[in-house]
């Protein structure tokens, strides 16, 4: 029988509250989403194993359903970044808190080998879904997009970062059917967005000065989705999208 040791991504905020670097180490931790990779093994072949995933309903009712093999086939990849962001000497994700709102590209920056990303302060179960952001934001300017994005190698501006976000929701539906993590406002906008399809509007809104043309091109091909997707948002988050609320 095959063992798997469980590693917490030093990424997490310190109990200080400070920044923390993600590879400089390791250490064991029983709890919250970063101990959702287990795996059985059998001496013959190892297998991985997950719960099966949950019915989601946030407080308007709207729910999150999605099939065990999809979220097999997350959990394979989520263990695999988790396992580079600890363990790959060669670059360092470090994790910085944030107050209010905080979403995935909130503060993103990279210079050289280090990525630095916002996280939302005193929460445990968001921490590995920022640094799986931020770790694929790094692998593309290192030039390993085709190894973490195979899905999308030659992806470029909107269409990388329309990858990379969806990644991250995938992330964090693992964790909200699966494991049973705690709400957070920003990474559920992110997912039943993303469940919805309406992933593009999202983007548009929530970074206006962004993505400009793509923008363009894409409310030309898709009149009135704007819209919908604003009263889909307010139906079902009892509140505007990000990018159309008050400062």
């Amino acid at each position: 029988m095959s063992r798997l040791t469980i590693f917490y991504p030093l990424g997490a905020l310190s109990s200080e509250g400070l920044p923390a670097h993600s590879n400089g180490g390791k250490k064991p931790v029983p709890i919250g989403f970063i101990a959702l990779l287990v795996l059985v093994g059998a001496c013959a072949a190892s297998e991985a194993t997950i719960p099966p995933p949950r019915s989601v309903v946030i407080y308007s009712g709207a729910r999150l359903r999605v099939e065990h093999e999809r979220m097999l086939e997350v959990s394979q990849w989520v263990n695999e970044e988790q396992t580079n962001i600890v363990e790959d000497p060669s670059f360092l994700v470090v994790s910085e808190p944030g107050v209010g709102d905080v979403y995935p590209w909130n503060d993103l920056r990279i210079e050289a080998d280090t990525v630095w990303v916002r996280t939302p302060m005193g929460m445990q179960d968001p921490q590995l879904v920022y640094q799986i952001y931020g770790h694929l934001h790094l692998m593309v300017t290192m030039g390993r997009q085709v190894e973490w994005l195979p899905e999308a190698p030659d992806a470029t501006g909107f269409a990388l970062e329309r990858a990379i976000l969806s990644r991250a929701a995938d992330a964090w539906i693992l964790g909200r059917t699966v494991y049973g993590t705690s709400p957070y406002g920003p990474l559920d906008e992110l997912a039943y967005t993303h469940e919805a399809g309406l992933l593009e509007p999202f983007i548009f809104t929530a970074r206006p000065d962004e993505f400009a043309t793509t923008r363009t091109e894409w409310a030309r091909a898709n009149p009135g989705e704007m819209e919908r997707y604003r009263d889909w948002f307010l139906d079902t988050f009892s509140r505007e999208p990000p990018g159309l609320r008050p400062s």
